[in-house]
């Protein structure tokens, strides 16, 4: 436990150690039997402990989430410091070992008795670090855990210090951390047992002793044991084990960059605390090289990322149990292997194996990510370890840049590249939602819905006047209903083009339920938005119009249909405009707009953030800029929420479609994920995309409208 530290933390050791114990708290929850006519404050429901181990995971002990009913759980936990308990349904995604025939005795379910609960809808949270490195035999050494206890009649939540006193089986699967030196009450199973010198979490609290004082804890490394999947798997999200851990290196890492808080990071504390990490990295070196290598697909194998690792450190390799299956746990598995500041070049030759390592699968965000990782590489290098290492480097990145990514694609990349582009698509039939905001009465709204045809012609079926804006819902559930009968084929769901004036685009009409048992009507359909006022938007912002004229002009509507051209005939690329590493920035004038790449697809990360530049702005100089397709997502309001995971997977959405025609069908696809409870979908959470086609004015404005 104390290798690793140097001292003279800033702040004060005391400082630091309390900045530590209100992350580990922070990443605290509770776990509460799932079901109707449950109280969230019920100490009657409450089953145990668990932590946040990444966005929408939370990591607990089997024999806790087991003690319920069913593959369900009510998960409590704080949104922030003083903001309060909320609680969310998880599901149980997979306990270590597996299920036995029956459910155990509560406190009897064999190690390492580990259990992962997947959240049933996304929320903004606290995510504990978890050590890369196996937890090895403590002597005389000390940890903190956290948890909930029922403490007189009243659920809360508490923390402790634990001494180490050594192992409990051997080097087998049923190891476990024995501790002495403080009682631990009922409930605290599930908790994290942290390292308060390194300052991350390295197990998980299994057991208390039935008289005295202390218990049992699980290392977290035994999750390597979690069943590979079978065949090669073609997501990331195909294996749990590396999907939860990608998620955490880069929520770190995204935490760290993030600007727009006065909250501590682990990183931070870690520093604080003096920590570096093999005696190598500082901490926020290592969490920014721990947050690319999650930008890459894992290793193909854990065989080859054994071979990887004998081949740097020869003889030297400490090959940990469970044998690492992550870039993350190679990392941790070199610094048992070279305990000093030489071993910065292992370190180094890694990150440079790893970029060039066997893929299982690519992304469209492969090949960033390598140049992002040997840019960490070459930064860190600087100065050390000589030039001629340097110039080794150097060559073998230039070798690399020689060589496309290798493995195959994932598999809806695959498909989305296979139908991108293909001419003799049947044109489908559409519903068309036109709102007309009242200008006297902006709370209500005049509506029409209609057909469209693959002709072109549109057939107006209903309209409705003077609706309220939070009762369009109920209002047109039996119109829209009606609309989708006349368009929908079997395995075929019609789309949705909503025509909505510019202040009203952020309206989320793809969350609209129909019925009272429906699924949102996203998740069901394709639903995209259009700006119905687009040829009376106002002047935007900045440079006046080139001619001085109305907008659009000739040459405006010229460069807008070379834009929805090029998009469709070659595909795209995401361009995020208002956000940069977690700080809200304004979106640039339409003239700049007007001057990036014609493959360009803007995304706004901060739609609805009102702190800032209006959202009626940001539309206006994108649509001014000549832009017919754009995403966003509804900000949620939480200042300090992370934003990485959106930048990253938008990028890979647009560039992975292959033709901008197959987005509506992409974000259909990510909303029924959402409405399904999958967490490689929860980034998309109220997303929206703008299609608009210029060649196809809405009705009244000139021509007919024909399907996309």
């Amino acid at each position: 436990m104390t290798d690793g530290h140097a001292p003279g933390a800033p702040g004060g050791p005391g400082n630091a150690q309390r900045a530590l114990r209100d992350l580990v708290m922070a990443a605290t929850v509770r776990i509460h039997r799932a079901g109707p006519g449950y109280a969230q404050d019920e100490p009657g429901t409450f089953l145990g402990s668990g932590f946040f181990i990444a966005p929408n995971w939370v990591l607990t002990c089997a024999h806790v989430v087991r003690s319920g009913e069913g593959d369900e759980v009510r998960v409590v936990y704080e949104k922030g410091p003083g903001r309060g308990t909320s609680a969310v349904t998880g599901e149980i995604a997979t306990v270590l070992p597996e299920d036995r025939a029956g459910i155990p005795v509560r406190g009897t379910w064999p190690s390492p008795d580990l259990a992962l609960v997947r959240l049933r809808e996304p929320v903004d949270h606290d995510c504990a670090y978890v050590t890369e490195r196996p937890a090895a035999y403590y002597e005389e050494s000390v940890v903190l855990y956290s948890g909930w206890s029922v403490v007189g009649g009243e659920l809360r939540r508490l923390s402790g210090t634990c001494s180490v006193q050594g192992t409990l089986g051997g080097w087998s699967d049923d190891e476990q951390i024995r501790l002495g030196g403080d009682v631990l009450p009922p409930g605290v199973s599930g908790g994290p047992v942290v390292d308060p010198v390194r300052g991350e979490v390295v197990g998980v609290l299994k057991s208390r002793t039935d008289r005295g004082l202390g218990g049992t804890c699980t290392g977290v490394e035994q999750l390597r044991s979690l069943p590979v999947p079978d065949g090669e798997p073609a997501a990331e999200h195909d294996d749990p084990y590396q999907a939860v851990f990608h998620a955490h290196d880069r929520y770190h890492r995204d935490r760290q960059r993030h600007p727009d808080t006065d909250r501590n990071t682990w990183a931070d504390v870690q520093n604080q605390l003096g920590a570096r990490p093999g005696r190598v990295l500082s901490p926020e070196e290592r969490t920014q090289l721990l947050g690319r290598l999650a930008d890459l697909p894992p290793p193909v194998s854990t065989r080859a990322l054994l071979g990887l690792l004998e081949s740097l450190a020869g003889d030297r390799t400490a090959i940990p149990h469970p044998a690492p299956r992550g870039w993350r746990d190679g990392l941790g598995a070199l610094y048992e292997s070279a305990r000093h500041d030489a071993a910065l070049d292992l370190v180094l030759d890694y990150a440079m194996r790893a970029m060039s390592a066997e893929r299982p699968f690519v992304t469209p965000g492969t090949r960033a990510a390598e140049r992002a990782l040997w840019e960490w590489v070459r930064q860190t290098a600087e100065g050390r370890p000589g030039p001629a290492y340097r110039r080794r480097l150097g060559q073998q990145w230039i070798e690399r840049l020689q060589l496309a990514p290798r493995g195959p694609l994932p598999a809806e990349a695959e498909a989305a590249h296979a139908t991108a582009h293909s001419a003799d698509r049947a044109p489908r039939l559409f519903v068309l939602l036109e709102l007309e905001q009242l200008g006297w009465e902006p709370g209500r709204c005049d509506w029409h819905v209609s057909v469209g045809r693959p002709t072109g012609e549109v057939v107006r079926l209903r309209d409705g006047e003077r609706t309220p804006l939070e009762e369009l819902p109920d209002a047109l559930g039996p119109h829209l209903t009606e609309a989708f009968r006349h368009c929908d084929e079997p395995g075929r769901p019609a789309g949705l083009q909503v025509a909505l004036p510019h202040l009203l685009l952020g309206l989320d009409v793809d969350a609209w339920r129909l019925g009272p048992d429906d699924t949102p009507l996203g998740a069901r359909r394709p639903v995209v938005v259009r700006c119905a006022d687009r040829e009376q938007l106002p002047e935007p912002p900045g440079p006046a119009a080139p001619d001085g004229g109305p907008f659009p002009s000739d040459e405006e509507r010229h460069e807008r249909e070379a834009r929805w051209r090029w998009i469709h005939a070659h595909g795209a690329q995401a361009e995020i405009l208002d956000c940069e590493d977690g700080l809200r920035v304004p979106v640039p004038a339409a003239e700049s707009l007007r001057g990036l790449p014609h493959k360009t697809i803007p995304v706004l990360c901060r739609y609805g953030d009102h702190r800032f530049e209006d959202d009626p702005v940001a539309i206006v100089r994108i649509v001014h800029g000549g832009y017919g397709v754009a995403l966003w997502r509804r900000w949620r309001g939480q200042s300090d929420a992370v934003c990485g995971e959106f930048h990253r997977r938008a990028g890979d959405t647009v560039a992975g479609a292959g033709g901008a025609d197959r987005l509506p069908d992409l974000v259909h696809a990510l909303r029924a994920g959402l409405s399904e409870g999958r967490p490689e979908t929860y980034w998309a959470h109220g997303i929206a995309l703008f299609y608009d086609d210029p060649r196809r004015p809405l009705p009244g404005t000139g021509d007919l409208l024909e399907a996309p």
